[in-house]
């Protein structure tokens, strides 16, 4: 995965670089042993950097660990200083592109990747009990739906590790050094399976084709980025 150089973030510092947009995934987890946006993250990088030059990217799978997952994530918004965080995983509820519309302070006492607990029930002890995501969750959607995607607003990102990394994102969103970042979460089937690689972990018909993911999540991108694509009428 790439990571921002030095001279990278110098430029950027310098007011000169180009927008920068951090996309995540997830690894496997229990009952999961493939997971669709650890394949989608490589799959998305090519296409997202030719449809928008302009943009530095950095993909990142992160650990579904409750400790190593958000520490990751933390390092990498320090690193990176994104202008946008888009964060992907996958919920066996998704009925097509779930936006979040914020997270929660909650922790389900569920295993990790690693087989650890979270330590306690809370993401921030004394944190607050919503955030809410900075994307335009219902234009997204709107957008998804031109071009004939499924695809919903959602209100509970769950109590698992995706809404995790969602809350800390966004509270890292709320630093002086991070002014105007946008944050949000998409959760996509985690029936989906690349062709020729299926998820052996889930059953069931998946409410998504891997090409169709693929454009959603680019459209996604161009929503996020203010950005028109062709082959739909604008939202």
């Amino acid at each position: 995965m790439t990571v921002m150089t030095r001279p990278q973030r110098a430029t950027r510092a310098s007011g000169q670089a180009r927008t920068t947009v951090l996309v995540t995934g997830f690894g496997p987890f229990p009952g999961v042993p493939v997971n669709a946006t650890m394949l989608l993250l490589p799959a998305l990088s090519l296409p997202a950097t030719k449809l928008f030059p302009d943009v530095h990217f950095v993909f990142e799978v992160l650990p579904t660990e409750w400790s190593a997952g958000p520490r990751r994530l933390e390092r990498l918004l320090a690193e990176t200083t994104p202008d946008l965080a888009l964060h992907f995983g996958v919920s066996s509820r998704a009925r097509g592109f779930e936006i979040e519309q914020r997270a929660r302070n909650a922790c389900a006492a569920t295993q990790d990747a690693s087989g650890a607990l979270p330590t306690g029930a809370a993401i921030r002890e004394g944190g607050a009990e919503h955030l809410p995501a900075s994307l335009p969750v219902r234009h997204i959607v709107a957008r998804l739906h031109q071009r004939g995607i499924p695809a919903f607003v959602s209100r509970d990102a769950g109590t698992y590790l995706c809404n995790a990394a969602l809350y800390h994102s966004l509270v890292c969103a709320k630093d002086k050094d991070a002014a105007g970042r946008r944050v949000g979460f998409v959760h996509i089937p985690a029936t989906l399976a690349r062709p020729g690689g299926p998820n052996r972990g889930r059953t069931g018909a998946c409410p998504l084709t891997w090409d169709e993911t693929l454009d959603g999540a680019l459209e996604i991108l161009a929503a996020c980025l203010g950005r028109a694509r062709p082959g739909a009428r604008p939202a």
